[in-house]
């Protein structure tokens, strides 16, 4: 996920051109945000059973769970469209002149800012629940839900920091460094399932989301766009028609969520078909996406997507807890998952949890544009520097190959740990070392105006407007 937002919200530049955007790249990115929403909405369960309140993924025992997923399973997708736009963004920095470490420092700039208020909100509520006498097998259920996402973060992280030496392997031999990728995704499938060590397919965390990522390239080339329809219609029926075979008799599960976690070849035979399908459908949906309507919907998701991303389910266990209040308050009936009554309620829970998304969305999408962390001075200095900004400015850098590894980590330790104060505080360092890194050297006058514009700044009636990215 990589958003910037080049043009206005009605979809145009400033002097009313039209955005040398790909709209259709950004309108399947708001596509998938939105998918991802509405399935994680689905997945929440709360009731009351005898034991007390139960939080629980409500569509675990539905038997059409598994056919669905071969229609929500959309994280090839991402990140296909995700390899679509570091090849853009990459070619057209590099074009100005820009360095692999500046392109990597806006990378982690851009995706690990928007984790910390995460952590620090969530670590702090979690432990005021706990100290409040909230059962620990509810605030443990409430920590891994939340976290959940951050594997996708921790991830993308690393993926995007490896654009620019993918694209120069893309760019000597596509098909052997693709080949390569796919290769190593079947040989650690093989010998995680000769072996049971379930622990080895994590290995594919690296090299099915790199393999997507390299296809996205060849989106981005033209590779795909020079194929003939018929042979890109044939490549998304062999792709899905190998994936039909390997999950009926074959040790892979035909539910296409389960093989996320680890991620496994299906998941690469699943992103060609989409890749080979999408590519079909790019131009009519990017007219679509053009439109004054769309462009404005569209350039929201890019603007505060990964808040999004990050807060919908935060949002969603507030709103359980809401729920299991309202239910030992005044008797609310909480259905049970899967009923026809909890059915029949699911429009109703959709609008709350849009609802309350929207508010974290608003209360915390200033940490993803950087208006907080950049003190609002996007007029190009004129703005007085805020205190914590200066004093963070005459820390160390952190180098780039550093800075990476940092981030990852550091959200990952909230992913696997949870958000207890030791572990939280742990992240926090960590966020903290990778954000060192991410900051450019310190220049003045005329030099920060260029690497401004260079680092995703541009210059419209006389400010700076960040183009926003995810």
């Amino acid at each position: 996920m990589d958003a910037t937002i080049e043009a206005s919200a009605a979809g145009r530049t400033a002097t009313g051109a039209k955005p040398a955007r790909d709209t259709a790249i950004d309108a399947a990115r708001a596509g998938c945000l939105a998918v991802v929403f509405l399935l994680h909405a689905m997945m929440v369960g709360v009731s009351v059973g005898p034991a007390g309140p139960v939080l629980e993924n409500a569509l675990e025992g539905w038997d059409l769970l598994a056919p669905t997923t071969w229609i929500v399973q959309i994280m090839p997708l991402f990140f296909l469209i995700g390899g679509f736009s570091g090849w853009t963004a990459w070619q057209r920095r590099r074009a100005r002149g820009t360095d692999a470490a500046s392109f990597v420092r806006d990378r982690i700039t851009r995706l690990v800012r928007p984790a910390v208020p995460l952590v620090v909100v969530v670590g702090l509520a979690l432990a005021a629940l706990a100290a409040a006498g909230v059962p620990a097998e509810i605030v443990q259920t409430a920590s891994f839900r939340i976290g959940q996402p951050l594997w996708f973060l921790a991830v993308y992280l690393g993926v995007s920091a490896l654009v620019p030496l993918m694209v120069r392997l893309h760019e000597w031999r596509p098909g052997l460094t693709i080949g390569a990728l796919v290769g190593t995704v079947v040989a650690v499938d093989a010998v995680r399932f000769s072996t049971g060590v379930e622990a080895l397919g994590f290995l594919n965390l690296a090299f099915v989301w790199l393999a997507m990522q390299q296809l996205g390239f060849l989106l981005a080339d033209g590779t795909v766009d020079r194929m003939p329809v018929a042979t890109r219609l044939r490549l998304a029926l062999c792709a899905l028609g190998g994936l039909l075979a390997i999950t009926l008799s074959g040790p892979y599960t035909p539910d296409l969520l389960q093989n996320l976690n680890p991620p496994t070849i299906c998941l690469v035979l699943l992103g060609t078909a989409q890749l080979a399908l999408f590519s079909l459908v790019r131009r009519p949906l990017g007219r679509w996406a053009e439109r004054r309507g769309p462009a404005k919907l569209v350039a929201s998701f890019g603007e505060w997507g990964m808040t999004m991303y990050l807060w919908h389910l935060p949002a969603f266990v507030l709103l359980a807890a809401g729920l299991l209040a309202a239910n030992a308050t005044f008797g609310l009936a909480l259905p049970e998952p899967l009923s026809a009554d909890w059915w029949a309620t699911r429009p109703l829970w959709l609008l709350g949890a849009a609802a309350v998304t929207a508010l974290a969305v608003r209360a915390f999408a200033g940490w993803e544009r950087g208006s907080r962390a950049s003190g609002r001075d996007g007029d190009g200095g004129a703005g007085r520097m805020p205190r914590a900004r200066a004093l963070a400015e005459e820390l160390p850098r952190v180098p780039a190959w550093l800075a990476v590894p940092a981030g990852v980590l550091g959200v990952g330790t909230a992913l696997v740990v949870g958000f207890a104060p030791a572990p939280a505080l742990v992240s926090l360092a960590l966020l903290g070392v990778a954000l060192l890194g991410a900051r450019p050297p310190r220049m003045h006058g005329r030099a920060a105006l260029t690497a401004r514009v260079g680092a995703g700044m541009s210059v419209v009636g006389g400010k700076l407007i960040p183009q926003h990215q995810m």
